[in-house]
């Protein structure tokens, strides 16, 4: 199983001939590695309906005749684009070729800027755990910091990696973010995500890792996690 970062909060994964991509926002992202024409995926997976997760999708998912799993409303919204897309909610869980997804809480907003600036209602936002290759991943999305994060580890951790806003402004800054880590998520590896990609959520990766106890792996688009042995 391969896992990789590719700016923002995109996450590409890899597992048994399978491949999928969250939030794949590339277009209008400066830091990401990826083209959208390059990538070839069989999912895609969505933590909420905010244009830069949303990103993609939908070009991505016509060119590959990918799936894309998303909580309902948003689900519902793409599959009016033409897309096959499958909805979900907060604490469902479904398998797919490449693993599991499981929906979880995150304490945000949820809505889809369309090209003539209406706003569409795309459901509750949300943190998304992956099962795969023997390891449990847990992506955020985007999110504030809150107590039920150490529930959602209880019931379905401990995680390899967890992938953490750190980028204030929109979600959690560098001090939620790390006691996030420290005392509720405490994942044997963490991924910032969610920074430096526009003025307001410019941040100092590095002293976001300075403050979280364990492996932070601080990554540039299109490196790999290096899980623990």
């Amino acid at each position: 199983m391969e896992l990789s970062y590719h700016g923002h909060s995109i996450i590409q994964l890899e597992n048994e001939g399978s491949k999928m991509i969250v939030d794949p926002f590339i277009n209008g992202n400066e830091l990401t590695d990826l083209k959208v024409e390059d990538v070839k995926v069989d999912y895609i997976v969505l933590t909420h309906g905010h244009n830069d997760h949303v990103g993609d999708t939908v070009e991505i998912a016509k060119a590959n005749d990918a799936t894309v799993v998303a909580p309902v409303e948003l689900a519902d919204y793409l599959s009016g684009q033409d897309v096959e897309a499958i909805g979900m909610n907060i604490g469902g869980k479904n398998s797919f070729e490449f693993g599991t997804v499981k929906y979880v809480h995150a304490f945000h907003s949820s809505s889809f800027t369309d090209e003539d600036g209406s706003a569409i209602y795309t459901g509750m936002p949300t943190g998304i755990i992956i099962e795969a290759g023997g390891k449990k991943i847990y992506h955020l999305g985007d999110t504030g910091i809150f107590g039920d994060m150490k529930l959602i580890t209880e019931l379905n951790g401990p995680f390899d990696v967890a992938f953490v806003p750190i980028g204030d402004h929109f979600t959690m800054g560098i001090d939620d973010a790390s006691h996030a880590v420290n005392e509720f998520i405490k994942p044997d590896v963490t991924v910032p995500v969610h920074y430096n990609t526009f003025p307001p959520i410019k941040q100092d990766a590095q002293t976001f890792a300075d403050k979280v106890k364990g492996d932070c792996q601080i990554l540039s688009a299109g490196q790999y996690v290096e899980f623990k042995a």
